[in-house]
């Protein structure tokens, strides 16, 4: 490689560093405000055609909206909490994700679309997967920080973070969520990554990993019907391309500019779940390309500024903390946009802050607080750097009781009485007084070179 390729690569590293936890603050509050905002609109239009008849247009914009309205409420609550706190707070939060996602399989769990991973407490839903996303990456970046030195042995690594981590993508695979699974298996991976694991350790998990998502995948014949329809089989009675087809339409037919806000054809009921799982297509339906890589560039901003602060810190669970939510929140995000976009089969992952459901918005914008509590931090361990030490001697002249040398007073009192002062020694007999150096400063030690 040349010199004028490595400078360049130096730079682009440098640029991506960045140096100002300012900059990575409003990178990431910017995006993630910006998408929040861009969701609600999409769900507006999504599914607007579809309430009509029944609970009425506007209806996802109230829902969707005093959800989105809450989080970042939320999201400005924990920001301005420090880091210690959060470390104190995040057992309690892993085991109260773990006994939601047990009432699951109790009469207060709730399934939708064959899956049962919701709770319903009177007109209130909730889904306990996303508490438990924001958990492990909380309580995993915790207990790993703990761990010190001792991360590098392998089992060390593994007690207790797999086990904890492992029941809980069990419990959202036994409600059959297999989406939701593997991005709580990215969490987990992510965890270990940044803890300091070797790869190979991480090679074998993921190995294992996929051999469960596989086993997991061939127990259920609608997950084998996505996966025939991602390989083009679908001679089917249930037509399992349509949905996905259908979204391929949407996306041909925005073109550059798209056919406008609120003018989607495929809206009318021709894509199932529109405001969920496939907003996505809707979004390149109405706003065409350029619109679509605006999204992807909003997500890329998020994840830039939130390696800026995992890159920068010398605080292991903010650097574990961090690095476990970028894999949540992107990691998501590039799952659902392959998998609309036809890289990958039909999992049935929401796109964050986008699509459609109040708790997703909710831990998604909870997750984007704790990374902002962490630029806080550092910005207040900057400013402590940068503070004059109180052990440094003051500026200025000192008082007028203080005792000052005895050449300063005798070049003070000539000074003032103009004439030379002859008490400071007694000449010795027989020699000749010296006289002081002009060039030598009252008070100070002139040095013989």
């Amino acid at each position: 490689m040349s010199t004028a390729d490595s400078s360049s690569d130096s730079r682009v590293w440098r640029w991506l560093e960045g140096s100002s936890p300012k900059t990575s603050y409003w990178l990431i509050l910017g995006s993630t405000l910006a998408l929040s905002a861009l969701g609600v609109l999409m769900v507006l239009s999504a599914s607007s055609v579809e309430n009509i008849g029944t609970v009425g247009s506007y209806d996802s914009l109230l829902s969707h909206g005093v959800y989105a309205l809450a989080g970042v409420i939320l999201m400005v609550v924990v920001a301005r909490l420090k880091p210690e706190t959060l470390r104190r707070l995040a057992w309690g939060i892993v085991l109260a994700s773990i006994l939601l996602l047990v009432l699951v399989f109790t009469p207060l769990g709730h399934e939708v679309n064959g899956n049962r991973n919701w709770l319903r407490i009177g007109g209130f839903s909730f889904q306990p997967a996303e508490a438990a996303k924001l958990g492990l990456a909380l309580w995993g970046g915790h207990v790993l920080a703990l761990k010190g030195r001792y991360a590098t042995h392998p089992l060390h690594l593994v007690l207790p973070v797999v086990p904890v981590g492992g029941m809980i993508i069990l419990l959202v695979l036994v409600g059959r969520d297999l989406g939701t699974g593997l991005v709580l298996l990215l969490v987990l991976a992510v965890l270990l990554f940044m803890a300091g694991i070797k790869f190979r350790w991480l090679a074998l998990a993921g190995i294992i990993g996929l051999i469960g998502v596989a086993v997991v995948t061939m127990q259920s014949d609608n997950r084998m019907l996505r996966i025939g329809a991602w390989f083009g089989n679908c001679d089917h009675p249930s037509d399992p391309c349509y949905q996905s087809d259908h979204g391929f339409y949407a996306l041909a037919s925005g073109g550059w500019w798209g056919v406008g806000l609120g003018q989607s054809r495929q809206k009318w009921s021709y894509i199932p779940e529109a405001e969920n799982d496939f907003i996505f297509t809707i979004l390149g339906e109405e706003l065409g390309l350029l619109g679509a890589l605006a999204t992807l560039a909003l997500f890329i901003v998020l994840a830039i500024g939130m390696f800026r602060v995992a890159i920068r810190t010398q605080h292991a669970f903010v650097r574990i903390t961090t690095g476990a939510i970028i894999a949540w929140l992107i990691g998501q995000a590039f799952l659902n946009i392959a998998m609309v976009t036809g890289l990958l089969p039909v999992i049935g992952v929401p796109l964050p802050f986008i699509s459609r459901g109040g708790s997703a918005m909710m831990m998604a914008m909870l997750a984007v607080g704790v990374v902002l509590s962490f630029t806080r931090q550092e910005r207040r361990d900057q400013l402590a750097e940068h503070e004059p030490s109180h052990d440094t001697a003051p500026l200025g002249p000192p008082p007028a009781d203080a005792e000052r040398p005895s050449t300063q007073h005798h070049a003070n009192h000539s000074e003032v009485t103009g004439t030379e002062d002859v008490s400071v020694t007694a000449p010795v007999p027989g020699t000749t007084p010296k006289k002081p150096s002009p060039l030598r400063r009252p008070g100070r030690k002139q040095v013989n070179s």
